[in-house]
């Protein structure tokens, strides 16, 4: 949290005008910024601590004037060193100005907290100017981690910010950060540029492509089944999976972290298993999308165990039923979820030719247990 204010060194009157016995007038024209006399800084200084008081006519007035600051008084102010709380209250005030929050971002007062919160939610251009400062987001590595997970930040952008803490041994706390890190040290790091660079904008087309595909990943699935029972992608999707084939490793875990459910289930089928990983492990991954990846016989291995052993996915009992029919998942994780079926499921898979031999006898095995205990 930024460090709390020293009132001892406002202007006498402003302090006053944070006293709650003080008179009404007076703080309600202190939330307005009207002060006459007081330094800028200890004007700012009130309407930001106004505001955080517990709701009533002084504390919205002051929301309200912080958002629409008298810009002299801003202007002197912010050529102040100023507090964390005042310079947190400003920042989150004030979404999209971009001219002032860059001004707070280069305030010695600023808080890492507020810099992670600006990273979080900033324009393209708010986190290009974050990332500049190398050295904070090092030794505050939840600004990195906002940053990464923020779609607005440029794809180069973010893959510089995760090698600078791969490079200094800084373990990040995002979704698949071993793949992440894994693929980042296979690849060319490109310095930073003015412009956005052209794998910059075939990450921000991929997610339009996405967006534009017209498949619904709350219902569908990107794949149909030929004649043969093989998946092959739906032709709507053709286009995107496309694109994403022009993607490096990097960027497309950073696609399946942070993209639409139609990206995640294109990516779960990569062949390369650190994309495959890191789309399973999205935080925006659905049950549902859960289920169709469960069932799916092009995924890897890998994405089966990891859905496999995730506690709340297999409270689904058709996720666990999809897991045992799918030859893909390793035995030992079949094994374990075969006792959870029902009797007519173990009757159907001790006799199907569709799952393993392993995973049938299993079946066999636990249904003449139920039988004998019945």
């Amino acid at each position: 949290m930024p460090t709390p204010i020293d009132l001892s060194r406002l202007h006498p009157m402003a302090r006053k005008a944070l006293e709650a016995a003080a008179p009404k007038k007076l703080r309600l024209g202190a939330a307005r910024g009207l002060l006459p006399g007081i330094p800028p800084a200890d004007i700012l200084t009130v309407v930001a601590l106004l505001s955080q008081e517990a709701d009533s006519p002084v504390s919205t007035t002051a929301r309200t004037t912080l958002a629409q600051f008298p810009p002299a008084i801003l202007d002197a102010a912010l050529n102040t060193e100023l507090a964390g709380v005042v310079i947190e209250a400003l920042a989150r005030s004030n979404p999209g100005q971009d001219s002032l929050l860059t001004r707070l971002l280069d305030n010695a007062g600023i808080a890492p907290e507020t810099v992670a919160f600006l990273a979080e939610h900033g324009s393209e251009s708010l986190c290009e100017h974050i990332a500049i400062n190398e050295q904070r987001a090092l030794h505050h590595p939840i600004i990195i981690e906002k940053l990464y997970m923020n779609e607005k930040a440029r794809s180069s952008t973010a893959e510089r910010l995760l090698d600078l803490a791969v490079r200094n041994g800084v373990e990040l706390n995002i979704p698949a950060f071993k793949e992440a890190a894994a693929a980042i040290q296979n690849e060319l790091i490109i310095e930073r540029s003015e412009e956005p660079t052209p794998d910059d904008i075939l990450f921000r087309q991929v997610g339009e492509l996405a967006e534009q595909s017209g498949i619904d990943s709350e219902t569908e699935d990107v794949v149909e089944i030929d004649d043969e029972g093989n998946e092959v992608i739906k032709p709507q999707a053709q286009p995107l999976w496309v694109q994403i084939g022009n993607m490096t490793v990097s960027q497309k875990i950073r696609r399946a972290l942070l993209g639409t459910g139609t990206e995640r289930m294109l990516l779960v089928r990569d062949t390369n298993r650190l994309v495959a990983a890191a789309a399973i492990r999205s935080p925006k991954v659905k049950e549902n999308e859960v289920a169709q990846i469960s069932s799916s016989r092009a995924v890897s291995d890998e994405v089966l165990r990891i859905i496999a052993t995730n506690r709340e996915w297999t409270h689904n009992h058709q996720i666990k039923y999809n897991l045992v029919c799918n030859p893909r998942t390793p035995f030992t994780f079949a094994a374990q979820l075969v006792p959870h079926l029902r009797e007519h499921e173990l009757k159907s898979l001790a006799k199907s030719k569709n799952v393993t031999g392993a995973v049938a006898q299993a079946a066999r095995q636990h249904l003449m247990k139920k039988q004998r205990r019945g």
